[in-house]
């Protein structure tokens, strides 16, 4: 049987669920996930491997008007997913009622197979569903509509068989084994990034970013090295907390879940530093990855 390969971009706005998508069909956490909008900053590539196909997942930020350079940042991870893919899929909160119009400027450039996910479906009546999908296929020519629950695993499947349907044939681009192609310090970064959205609030984690600055596999454990980096000096107290609390905390959770994803015992050394101003700061947006 000939073999298939492509790119698929996950694209749509923040909070519609294209990070529990990408995680569901891996079967794995590669793209952090919070309640909070804009989690996702980079574009995270996920490789899903068969006999006869591979499908490397693209997922990007949600599609936002950006106001400081960091979110401009994000929207070229958003451009470049786009122009790289050979599917898109493009993805609605299935109770979505206020659908932007610049949502759509970037897809009608393009001349590629667009497929209109519907999801959470689970939390959504059939007429509601059935409205939406015929509104947003007035307004674009979708090559398909799909109702899913990235949550739960509904609808996933059929969605899996129509982007088989639509890759290119070639050879798998990766090892069948791969996951991604990002380095597991990445990775790490991601994690203590995805705790300092759970744990603070308001604008505190759209101001923070971290930056891992060593990471060495010892015979015993990892010893990693990070520093949360905050936008102004009054942010850096509210990280570190009372006594030292909350940055401790922070410390807890995120070593947590940075051994469950590497698999082994971690030493994690926290640290914050303040960069003023950095999220408007073209070469320090560059410098932190973005």
């Amino acid at each position: 049987m000939l073999h298939k390969s492509g790119y698929i971009a996950i694209v749509g706005k923040p909070n519609a669920g294209k990070s529990t998508l990408m995680n569901q069909i891996l079967g794995t956490k590669l793209s952090i996930t919070t309640h909070k909008a804009q989690t996702t900053r980079h574009q995270i590539i996920g490789i899903h491997s068969d006999d006869d196909f591979q499908i490397i997942f693209l997922d990007t930020p949600g599609i936002i008007h950006p106001k400081y350079e960091l979110q401009k940042a994000m929207m070229r991870f958003v451009e470049k997913a786009e122009k790289e893919a050979d599917v898109i899929l493009f993805i609605v909160d299935a109770k979505e009622n206020n659908m932007p119009e610049y949502a759509f400027d970037s897809l009608k450039q393009i001349k590629k197979p667009v497929i209109l996910v519907l999801n959470k479906v689970d939390a959504s009546n059939p007429e509601e569903i059935e409205t939406l999908s015929k509104n947003l296929n007035e307004y674009f020519p979708f090559q398909k509509t799909i109702s899913v629950s990235a949550l739960h695993g509904q609808g996933v499947e059929g969605l899996m068989s129509e982007i088989q349907d639509l890759l290119p044939f070639g050879p798998p681009f990766y090892p069948k084994d791969d996951l991604s192609e990002l380095p597991v310090r990445f990775f790490v970064s991601e994690l203590i990034r995805e705790q300092v959205f759970l744990q603070y609030h308001e604008e505190l984690p759209y101001s923070a970013t971290v930056d891992v600055i060593i990471y060495e596999e010892r015979d015993d454990l990892d010893y990693i090295n990070a520093e949360v980096i905050v936008n102004r000096n009054s942010q850096k107290g509210m990280i570190i907390g009372k006594g030292g609390r909350a940055i401790k905390k922070l410390g807890m959770e995120s070593r947590k879940s940075i051994e469950e994803f590497v698999g082994r015992k971690v030493f994690l050394d926290l640290h914050v530093k303040v960069r003023d101003k950095w999220r408007d700061n073209e070469n320090m947006v560059r410098n932190f990855g973005y």
